[in-house]
């Protein structure tokens, strides 16, 4: 079966066990932790996804309970039990984001990425924020990451929406027009 769609099936089935019993925040939020963890930690990462054969099931839900400080919701408990039973704990980690992602959306909330030349001013967070909730009413939470390499400026990609007004794609749209204009010259 196709990964993705593996991924979205599990990652809904979460979802709606988690708002059926009422945890949805709680589960969210340790989920976020154990993404963060999974990223920062590459060695969690092998070990959660390595083969049953050489870390037993029980061994990786043990690793994932102690990332998140020996607490875990019930929830998330038997959901991480049902992974090891079918074999797909090497997918916790995009079952995980594609859960967050659903939950969020599910409360009015969307995600957004900033990728700007230099740390962005709180004043610019708090009107990107404004742009987001009045086209599309929902709320937003944003990642940041510093590029130096754009020289100035930021891209912000919302979904399928990406709004670059960088520096450095400024010149390259100038490079791209400079050389068009010269090789009709020639």
């Amino acid at each position: 079966m196709n990964r993705s769609i593996v991924i979205t099936r599990y990652a809904t089935a979460l979802a709606k066990y988690a708002a059926e019993s009422g945890q949805g925040a709680a589960v969210c939020s340790e989920a976020e932790t154990l993404m963060k963890a999974l990223g920062e930690v590459p060695d969690l990462r092998r070990m959660v996804s390595a083969a049953d054969d050489v870390v037993s099931p029980f061994d990786k839900k043990k690793l994932l309970q102690t990332a998140l400080g020996n607490r875990m919701t019930q929830e998330l408990s038997r959901f991480l039990t049902l992974l090891n039973r079918n074999g797909r704990m090497d997918l916790v980690e995009d079952i995980l984001r594609d859960f967050v992602d659903m939950y969020h959306r599910s409360i009015g909330i969307r995600k957004a990425r900033l990728t700007a030349a230099r740390e962005p001013s709180e004043r610019l967070l708090q009107r990107l924020r404004a742009i987001v909730k009045s086209k599309t009413g929902c709320d937003c939470i944003i990642e940041v990451e510093v590029d130096p390499s754009l020289v100035g400026g930021f891209v912000f990609d919302l979904d399928d929406y990406l709004l670059d007004a960088s520096v450095k794609h400024q010149l390259d749209l100038i490079r791209e027009q400079f050389i068009e204009k010269n090789t009709r010259i020639v």
